[in-house]
């Protein structure tokens, strides 16, 4: 499910893949519901190609966003991330990912990761399951 649903650089929120065409993407957005296109030269990032640093090894944004859904009983995050200070945001992040990097993962990355999954959670989308996907690539 997370390999279809893109973040655009310079659009703000979610979008989920749609349609292929030449050179551009059809994208809808998960807030609103509106689509529009996407072209090759906007910086497109699917969320299942993206990890968050620990002291370890790296985590997928997928694991990260099941340990929210489970922590926040699939709810969304009360906590004000847009006006939280650094240490309230890090006290968060410590709670669903004990080891996580704090010099390389920014107070910026943990405010879009809580938007990211409130957006998730509102449009219905928390099949954090890594199963399914790995079904559907043997497919092909």
């Amino acid at each position: 499910m997370l390999k279809t649903i893109l973040s655009i650089a310079g659009k703000p929120g979610l979008y989920k893949l749609v349609s292929q065409g030449k050179n551009m993407l059809i994208v809808e957005s998960l807030v609103d519901g509106r689509r529009s296109p996407a072209y090759g030269n906007d910086k497109i990032v699917s969320l299942g190609d993206i990890s968050m640093f620990t002291n370890a090894e790296d985590v997928s944004l997928r694991q990260v966003l099941k340990n929210m859904l489970e922590k926040e009983n699939g709810a969304e995050v009360t906590l004000d991330f847009k006006k939280a200070k650094t240490p309230e945001l890090q006290a968060y992040l410590e709670q669903v990912l004990p080891d996580f990097d704090r010099d390389r993962v920014h107070p910026n990355d943990i405010r879009k990761l809580i938007s990211w999954y409130n957006i998730l959670v509102k449009s219905g989308n928390t099949d954090f399951e890594e199963k399914a996907e790995e079904d559907s690539s043997q497919a092909e």
